[in-house]
C-alpha cells in the first residue's frame, strides 16, 4: 500500500544474541523494506517471531511519518482506514496496531520516510542524550507541543522526541533504532557511555547471519529504555546489500509457514507477548 520494496529477507532457526526478535529464543525471521537501499534510505526491520500471535503495544513508537500521496491513493482505493489529522495529513495504522502518518503531497525525489515519532518522560534529559552524547542535531522544537526534532543530517530521516507527561510504556514487541557508523568508532562509543553511566544492553559483539557478512555491533538504551543499535558501517554495506531474490525468499517463507495450522490442529493458540 505505502509503495516501499522488500529489500532483503532472512530467516533464523533460534534468537538472536543481540535480541534483534526480543527476547524470544525460537525460530524467527526479519524482511527490510524500505524505499531503496538501507545506504540511503529509512528502512523497516519487520521481525517475525513465528511461534507468538500477538504483542502489546506502548507509548513508545508514536509513528512513521511518510510523504507519498500515492500511499494516500492507495490506502483510499483499497478501502483502508484513514483519519485525517489534518489538511494534506492522514493517520493509518499497519496490521498488528503501529500509526503511520501520510502527507498527502507528491513523493520526494529522495527518502518519502520524514521522521520517526519516539515518546518519552523527560525532553530536556533526551535532548541531552541524543544532542550531547550521541551528536545528533537540533532541527527544530516546538514547546507548546513537547516535541523536538534531530537528525545526523538534513538529508536523512529525523527523529521527532515527544513528552508524553508521563512514563514510557514499552509494551512487549521490543522495538529498537539503528544507525551505521564506522567499525572503529564502536569501541570509544562504548566507552563514552560507560564513562557517563548510561546503560549498554549488549557490549560490542559479532552478529552472524547465515551466508552473510558478519556485523559487529553495541547496543544501548537511552533514558526511557528505547534501545539504540549502532553497527559497523563497513560490514554492514555488505550485510544489507539488496538482494534480488527477497521477495521470492519471503513468499518461500509464508508459504512454509504451518505455524498457524499446527497450533489449530492442537487446539492451541500463538502466545500473546
Amino acid at each position: 500500500m505505502f509503495g516501499e520494496k522488500i529489500l532483503r529477507h532472512e530467516e533464523f532457526e533460534e534468537g538472536c544474541k543481540a535480541t534483534c526478535n526480543g527476547p524470544y529464543d525460537g525460530k524467527w525471521s526479519k524482511t527490510m523494506v524500505g524505499y531503496g537501499p538501507e545506504d540511503n534510505h529509512f528502512v523497516a526491520e519487520l521481525t517475525y517471531n513465528y511461534g507468538v500471535g500477538e504483542y502489546q503495544l506502548g507509548n513508545d513508537f508514536l509513528g512513521l511519518v511518510l510523504q507519498s500521496s500515492q500511499a494516500v491513493s492507495n490506502a483510499k482505493r483499497l478501502g483502508w482506514p484513514l483519519t485525517k489529522v489534518e489538511e494534506a495529513l492522514y493517520l493509518t495504522h499497519a496490521p498488528g496496531g503501529y500509526p503511520f502518518y501520510l502527507v498527502d503531497k507528491e513523493q520526494p525525489p529522495h527518502d518519502p520516510v520524514q521522521k520517526v515519532c519516539l515518546g518519552v518522560s523527560d525532553l530536556q534529559r533526551s535532548i541531552h542524550y541524543w544532542e550531547t552524547l550521541l551528536g545528533m542535531k537540533v532541527m527544530d522544537k516546538n514547546n507548546q507541543k513537547k516535541t523536538v526534532l534531530l537528525g545526523f543530517s538534513d538529508t536523512q530521516c529525523k527523529l521527532e522526541l515527544c513528552d508524553v507527561s508521563g512514563a514510557v510504556d514499552h509494551g512487549t514487541a521490543f522495538g529498537r533504532i539503528a544507525f551505521s557508523c564506522p567499525r572503529e568508532e564502536l569501541p570509544n562509543l562504548e566507552a563514552l557511555m560507560k564513562k557517563e553511566n548510561q546503560k549498554i544492553l549488549t557490549p560490542l559483539v559479532k552478529l552472524d547471519t547465515p551466508g552473510k557478512a558478519t556485523v559487529e555491533v553495541v547496543i544501548l538504551a537511552d533514558p526511557d529504555g528505547h534501545e539504540i543499535c549502532f553497527v559497523g558501517d563497513e560490514a554492514f554495506r555488505e550485510l544489507s546489500a539488496v538482494d534480488p531474490k527477497g521477495n521470492e525468499l519471503l513468499d518461500k517463507a509464508m508459504a512454509e509457514d504451518k505455524s498457524d495450522e499446527w497450533f489449530a490442529k492442537h487446539n492451541k493458540q500463538k502466545a500473546a507477548a
